[in-house]
């Protein structure tokens, strides 16, 4: 008798149905199979060593000439020296100022402007044409202009990084307000929230992943912008001192130059990425 009440409860465990997984399991299912996979431990370093790895077989193998492409110890050698006499220092740091101070007043006139077209059917109608057609133009192709206007001195250094770095602030921050759901300002106007309530609870927020994207683009553009400007009647600066060293072909301190932009960039990219994942830490992306 008790061996058949135990087969009979055997087979309820079997075929009793299971209990259905709960939606953060089968997000997580989902994610596994669909999305990239899992986050590699330093995955960001892969292509940089890569790259190391292969200028460095071809140095050593001979099959990048000296002349063309100094070998990485010796820009590392090279860097040293300029560490050590000083020189690096002084114009990382020249250069440093100007692409900040160009950035600042980019993204100061991006964020403004944005919100006026953003928030304002007149004023996008105003603003959001001009604009347009500033993005369709080259910033580098404006230099000889701003020449004329500016001079060569550091006014038309910092504006051509201001030119280079506004736009893109502008688009994505502009983007990011009219993607706002219409459903938020329903909502606003039904809690009858005032307009500096509205536009710091609903506003800001909606369009704060716009801007942050839009500033990485910033960044960007901004170093790419002063290593143009830096070749125009630069005493001091990277530029600068690539531009020495090309007239006496030393190719070493042209690399440690591109480095040190690259570096910076780098470095700039990866405070606006780290600002990112803090503030909007509540959003769940593929990524993650």
């Amino acid at each position: 008798m008790s061996t058949d009440v135990t087969d009979e409860r055997l087979s309820l465990v079997k075929t009793a149905p299971t209990a259905p997984a709960s939606p953060a399991a089968r997000r997580g299912r989902t994610r596994r199979r669909l999305g990239p996979g899992r986050p590699i431990p330093y995955g960001r370093a892969l292509g940089p060593v890569l790259l190391l790895a292969i200028w460095s077989g071809g140095s050593a193998t001979g099959l990048i000439d000296a002349r063309n492409l100094s070998a990485p110890w010796t820009v590392v050698a090279t860097a040293g020296d300029l560490i050590a006499d000083g020189r690096l220092q002084t114009n990382v740091w020249t250069s440093a100022e100007r692409a900040v101070s160009g950035l600042a007043y980019g993204v100061a006139a991006g964020l403004v402007l944005a919100l006026v077209a953003g928030l304002s059917r007149l004023g996008e109608g105003v603003i959001d044409g001009p604009v347009q057609i500033k993005r369709g133009i080259p910033t580098l192709a404006l230099i000889p202009l701003l020449i004329l206007w500016f001079g060569i001195g550091e006014s038309m250094k910092v504006i051509t990084i201001a030119l280079s770095a506004f736009v893109p602030v502008y688009i994505h921050t502009h983007n990011g307000l009219r993607t706002i759901d219409a459903r938020y300002v329903e909502l606003a106007e039904t809690l009858g929230l005032s307009r500096p309530r509205f536009l710091l609870h609903i506003v800001l927020p909606g369009a704060l992943p716009g801007f942050l994207l839009g500033m990485r683009f910033a960044v960007t553009a901004a170093w790419l912008a002063l290593a143009v400007v830096e070749q125009v009647n630069a005493t001091s600066g990277i530029g600068y001192m690539m531009g020495l060293a090309r007239t006496y072909g030393q190719t070493d301190i042209i690399i440690v130059g591109l480095v040190v932009y690259g570096l910076l960039g780098l470095l700039s990219d990866g405070l606006v990425r780290l600002v990112e994942r803090k503030v909007l830490s509540w959003r769940r992306t593929l990524a993650d």
